[in-house]
């Protein structure tokens, strides 16, 4: 036999093999016996003699998890993940900013304009009715305040889907698509344990303080939204990292507070205001003393309010003994 032939042989035997390793075998080649397939490590074996068929297999079920058919539904295998903080929540194409071909090449100027053209249709046909275009502004809104205030992407995803609560129960006539996304927003960091000041949401809103209160108050009583009142304790960590206290310090502010909640004086007041005069005094009581102006700038909280409570905080603390 010539070489020639050989070589013809050898890819007559590799052809057969390969045919015969991308069928599927109902029993093992070798010794007959039962195939099984073990899907955690991706293989196909002989249960009787161990060969294996096939190994590194493709795993062609679903990464995710579903608990009912409607979540099963919901889900699918490609794409990025759906989001609340988009109204068409994520499913949408977006035509790229970039001038350029798939070559990483700039296009011709006749090309540029037709892609302009395109990007302005795209963007026409995301938003086909009013209810799509108010859910756009908003969520928009409520991102960009979201990055401002340096707000984690639970609280942001907890703001978008409480907005959508709002608009479907018919919350908005009368008020302004800001004030009801600020609103949410503020909810929201509630809703998360993660207070803060309603003082910083209106230095980055477009509205004015007392509008995003109402909008609060309306939504939270429509919505039945069960958010317990703050607790002042939960805004130390925040003031403390802003104006970089000791941890003495910070243990001597949450010692103030718990004396004071202990005998209710804390009762009507301000959970902000409450904490930033906490941290205030705590810094005279071990020797940091920060100014009154340098708490209130950090704290989003007058120095007039730090000065009344930091009084009383002390009073308290030395009425129980504690001074």
């Amino acid at each position: 036999m010539t070489k020639t032939q050989l070589d013809l042989e050898d890819d007559r035997t590799g052809a057969r093999q390969s045919v015969t390793e991308s069928q599927p075998h109902s029993s093992c080649p070798e010794c007959d016996g039962q195939i099984v397939h073990d899907d955690e490590h991706g293989e196909t074996t002989c249960e009787e003699c161990g060969l294996v068929l096939n190994e590194n297999s493709i795993d062609h079920g679903p990464e995710w998890r579903a608990f009912h058919n409607d979540e099963k539904d919901e889900k699918s295998r490609v794409g990025a993940p759906t989001t609340k903080l988009m109204h068409d929540k994520g499913l949408s194409t977006t035509i790229g900013w970039q001038d350029k071909d798939a070559y990483g090449q700039s296009i011709s100027t006749r090309k540029r304009a037709r892609l302009q053209r395109l990007r302005t249709w795209d963007e026409r046909f995301r938003t086909k009715d009013a209810h799509e275009r108010n859910l756009k502004q908003a969520l928009g809104e409520i991102s960009r305040m979201a990055s401002a205030l340096d707000i984690p992407d639970p609280v942001r995803e907890t703001a978008g889907a409480l907005y959508r609560r709002a608009v479907e129960n018919d919350l908005l006539p009368g008020r302004s698509i800001e004030g009801m996304a600020t609103a949410s927003l503020y909810g929201a960091a509630r809703q998360h344990g993660t207070p803060r000041p309603l003082s910083e949401f209106a230095e980055v809103s477009r509205v004015e303080k007392i509008r995003i209160q109402r909008a609060y108050r309306y939504a939270s009583r429509e919505l039945g939204l069960e958010i317990e009142p703050v607790d002042p304790l939960e805004y130390i960590p925040q003031f403390a990292s802003a104006l970089d206290v000791s941890d003495e310090a910070i243990r001597q502010a949450r010692d103030l507070l718990t004396t004071a909640m202990e005998v209710g004086a804390h009762s009507g007041k301000s959970p902000a205001g409450l904490a930033a005069a906490a941290i205030y005094a705590a810094t005279h009581l071990t020797n940091e003393q920060l100014t009154q102006e340098t708490v209130s700038d950090a704290a989003h909280v007058s120095m007039v309010t730090i000065r009344n409570r930091y009084q009383e905080l002390l009073e308290v603390y030395a009425e129980e003994g504690y001074a």
